[in-house]
């Protein structure tokens, strides 16, 4: 019987501590998520993915197994998506869905020119990064009619795969990257109109 009341107890303590959460609410409200703790978590899975595809398939598959390359042209080679379009590939059909929110990489040193920073915020986040170790930077921008929070997190070196990609190729602006590097930055904007 006490096992059944301390049961009880808990599941309506659950109950009420719950009723108030609202995942998409702004900020002042009770229970609510922020848009920045929201986003926080979406780079978390983000990450997460990113890091275990570039470790467990591309540098295990082409470094360690040399069963398959990646290659920026994995169509045309039967290769491996590189990591970044892998990534990519994910963010445009997220993208399709209409959803309020929108990701992709950027980087200082962009193999690929458009994943270059265009605004003032996600050159600002780049900056902040690159000099900032480890640390996230946040703001707002007004995007046409819209205004967004932008999130711009590091993305780093996680694998010699990275780094010799990006270090030996012909396009690369910077070839001087070292394992555990910032090479880029993982953008998430948020419409918070």
């Amino acid at each position: 019987m006490k096992s059944k009341l301390v049961l009880l107890a808990f599941l309506s303590t659950s109950v009420v501590a719950l009723s108030g959460f609202s995942l998409f609410g702004g900020d002042k409200e009770e229970g609510s998520v922020s848009l920045q703790r929201m986003a926080d978590a979406m780079f978390a899975v983000m990450e997460a993915d990113r890091a275990n595809y570039t470790k467990e398939v591309v540098h295990r598959m082409q470094n360690v197994e040399k069963i398959v390359d990646a290659d920026e042209f994995w169509e045309d080679k039967k290769a491996l998506p590189l990591p970044a379009q892998m990534f990519r590939l994910g963010a445009e059909r997220v993208a399709e869905k209409d959803l309020g929110f929108t990701y992709g990489l950027l980087s200082q040193w962009p193999i690929n020119k458009q994943n270059k920073a265009k605004t003032k915020t996600e050159k600002e986040g780049l900056a902040y990064i690159a000099e900032n170790a480890g640390e996230n930077f946040y703001g707002s921008e007004k995007l046409g009619s819209d205004t967004y929070f932008t999130a711009v997190y590091p993305d780093v070196a996680v694998s010699k795969a990275c780094v010799s990609c990006h270090n030996e190729h012909k396009d690369s602006p910077r070839t001087d990257f070292k394992l555990g590097d910032t090479m880029g930055a993982v953008v998430i904007r948020i419409k918070a109109d």
